[in-house]
């Protein structure tokens, strides 16, 4: 939370990572679900919800446009408006630190007669979000954002809009997403061509819940003026947050930890595979469908890594695990590097500029470029720690330089490990539980 003081902690080594572990519900899976299932007419159950910051906005954003949203045990309970349905926000829309939520839900205004202001936090009042502005605009929608194409902004959304067809230029699944829900609303067949496939959630939970949508190669249509039915499924744990416990257990020795329940979209393995190419023991057990996803439980073990190139093509499917993939890096034999990486200048935080920085405060030989960076691996040592480093209020460039503490000389401290209630709570105690 935005105002709350810094939470400095010190990661060390104390011996292997062994045990069970189970990881937050996705993040993406869960945004989505939500509005879904606010946009449903009739009652949703939804285990597995993740439960962090990011998530909570979305799910005050649909409270506040109408949606019954509450708690049994551990389902989160939602009794939807149904499509078209959505009431007038009283007050401004606040999306924290969650740039999914701020894009999907612009989407959802979008074709809904009500006006919403957006408001964030200040890294995502520093976010680009025009990427998404200008296709609602052309359905026409009113969208007057900060200069700079920033939050704060407003969106007066319009109904009936006028179906369109867009081709991204850049690969986006939170832009992608934003236009088939807008869709949802929208009298006629909403297509959007995505040249790069990005990950694939939004489409099947559409298809779950009833909606009139199909994937033929790169072409997506969704016929608007749905009705969605309410559903009750399972959250499976999210990809991303495994690969912080993957990539410790693969660098500290004689690790050997399971994460249960984990899902594997074949659009968010990328991280996995590259860890695969390192020379990571990583075992999916039990592989299973659950909710439309395919779903395993992940057996790591400690396994010496050698450096890789990253193959362009695996970017999008893991854009976000960049910085943990980076801390795997450090702890390879040889010199890494990845490039086309210019998102991560536009995430949470410069999430190059960031990892540079931590790596090379704790003793990891690094080289940056505009769009990339080339790392300089320990060969399997420790390394040398010591240092206090800035995460920048990110929660994943937090949760990388913690992972990289646990197999260092001498502590790694973290200026600030606030952020990581955005997307994964209870990392450090879980941490602290796989430690003997």
């Amino acid at each position: 939370m935005e105002g709350a003081g810094p939470v400095r902690k010190a990661f060390a080594p104390a011996g292997p990572l062994l045990g069970t572990a189970c990881v937050p519900g996705d993040k993406s899976i869960s945004h989505r679900a939500v509005i879904l299932a606010a946009l449903a007419v009739g009652q949703s159950r939804i285990e597995g919800l993740s439960l962090g910051r990011d998530v909570a906005a979305t799910v005050a954003a649909m409270q506040a446009m109408g949606a019954r949203i509450g708690r049994e045990d551990d389902r989160a309970i939602i009794d939807g408006v149904g499509v078209g349905g959505l009431f007038q926000p009283e007050s401004a829309l606040d999306m924290g630190n969650s740039g999914t939520a701020a894009r999907l839900l612009m989407g959802v205004v979008a074709t809904h007669p009500v006006a919403a202001t957006f408001i964030g936090d200040s890294s995502l009042s520093r976010r680009p979000m025009e990427r998404v502005a200008a296709p609602l605009r052309r359905i026409g929608a009113d969208i007057a954002a900060s200069a700079g194409g920033t939050l704060p902004a407003t969106i007066r959304g319009i109904a009936p809009a006028a179906p369109q067809t867009t081709r991204l230029a850049v690969p986006s699944a939170q832009v992608k997403s934003a236009l088939l829900l807008a869709g949802l609303n929208t009298a006629g067949v909403t297509r959007v061509v995505e040249p790069v496939a990005t990950r694939d959630h939004s489409e099947r939970l559409l298809r779950l819940f009833g909606a009139d949508i199909r994937v033929e190669g790169e072409e997506i249509t969704l016929r608007g003026e749905a009705e969605l039915r309410p559903q009750t499924l399972g959250v499976p744990g999210d990809p991303s947050a495994a690969a912080f416990l993957a990539v410790a257990a693969s660098i500290v020795p004689g690790s050997d930890i399971r994460i249960e329940n984990v899902g594997i979209n074949p659009l968010r393995m990328g991280i996995y595979l590259v860890l695969r190419e390192m020379g990571a023991d990583i075992v999916f057990a039990n592989e299973r469908e659950a909710s439309g996803e395919p779903v395993a439980d992940l057996r790591v073990r400690h396994a010496p890594l050698r450096a890789v190139e990253v193959r362009p093509e695996l970017v999008p499917a893991m854009i976000d695990e960049f910085p943990i993939f980076f801390v795997a890096a450090a702890f390879a034999e040889g010199r890494s590097s990845a490039r086309g990486l210019a998102e991560l200048r536009v995430k949470e935080s410069d999430r190059i500029a960031a990892m540079a920085d931590g790596l090379r405060r704790i003793g990891v030989t690094v080289e940056e470029s505009e769009e990339g960076l080339a790392i300089q691996g320990s060969g399997g040592d420790p390394l040398p720690g010591g240092a206090t480093v800035d995460t920048r209020r990110d929660h994943r460039v937090a949760m990388s330089l913690a992972v990289a503490g646990l197999h260092a000389r001498a502590p790694v401290t973290l200026d600030d490990l606030s952020s990581v209630a955005t997307s994964f709570p209870g990392f450090p105690d879980l941490v602290r539980s796989l430690q003997p």
